[in-house]
């Protein structure tokens, strides 16, 4: 079936699943292709109404970047172009003109967690494991997800993830207010209250309400953040410090 699975349901909800579970869902260069195929699919087309991106099985949403193959990346300027690349798909979610959800039905660890803030809403099962763990490599987020987390919970609690670099469980992240809906671990999302009310709504009036939060965003100022932000982390990418703190993890 591939890196990835797109897939429109009858009440015109764009699907993208990753899947790659024999790998925790890790991002590569493919599942970058899909995911902006799935976004153009949702810019043409006007029976999208909403965008859930997930992850396939039920261990893990996205464990961030595949190590075993972004490793291979030294310098800055390798770093950089594959940052910069996934950089620019989560800020095409963050600014789709519908809402996009994230329904994370398992473990998301940084790059996973860079995903989840591009998206409007945050849907997780309780139990699930999250951080926003780069800083224990020896990085920042490099795809714009600290900045985008700055938009979605207040400043102090986004900047207490983003330095501890912890993994916390879904239940925590809730009362920070990052994770927006709980969902049990045998419920279904697709009765979750908040989606089945989204699936009968008027494709038109979600994409108004969308843009009124937008309106409300400087979208400049946000992606002037957000590249430098990539540009940061592409820098101590570079460092011999990520490499040995990298090395040390694939070694585990």
């Amino acid at each position: 079936m591939g890196d990835y699975i797109i897939h429109k349901d009858e009440k015109g909800i764009l699907h993208f699943i990753i899947n790659r579970p024999e790998k925790r869902n890790a991002i590569n260069y493919e599942i970058m292709d899909g995911l902006d195929k799935a976004l153009n699919e949702c810019n043409v087309n006007p029976s999208v109404k909403a965008f859930v991106i997930t992850g396939s099985g039920e261990e893990a949403f996205c464990s961030g970047g595949d190590l075993s193959e972004f490793h291979l990346l030294k310098t800055e300027e390798e770093s950089y172009k594959m940052l910069r690349r996934m950089g620019s798909i989560l800020t095409r979610i963050a600014f789709l003109p519908k809402p996009a959800f994230a329904f994370i039905n398992g473990t998301a660890i940084g790059g996973g967690c860079e995903i989840a803030a591009a998206c409007d809403v945050r849907i997780a099962r309780k139990g699930v494991k999250m951080g926003f763990v780069q800083g224990n490599l020896a990085i920042t987020t490099g795809w714009g997800g600290g900045t985008l987390l700055h938009k979605r919970i207040s400043s102090p609690r986004a900047l207490s993830l983003l330095m501890e670099a912890s993994v916390h469980e879904a239940e925590n992240l809730y009362e920070f207010g990052f994770i927006n809906e709980l969902l049990e671990e045998t419920e279904d999302i697709r009765e979750l209250p908040l989606l089945k009310a989204v699936s009968t709504k008027a494709a038109g009036v979600l994409q108004a309400y969308k843009k009124q939060q937008l309106n409300s965003w400087d979208q400049a100022a946000m992606e002037d953040s957000i590249e430098s932000e990539i540009r940061e982390c592409s820098r101590l990418w570079a460092k011999e410090e990520h490499h040995r703190a990298v090395d040390r993890f694939l070694a585990r």
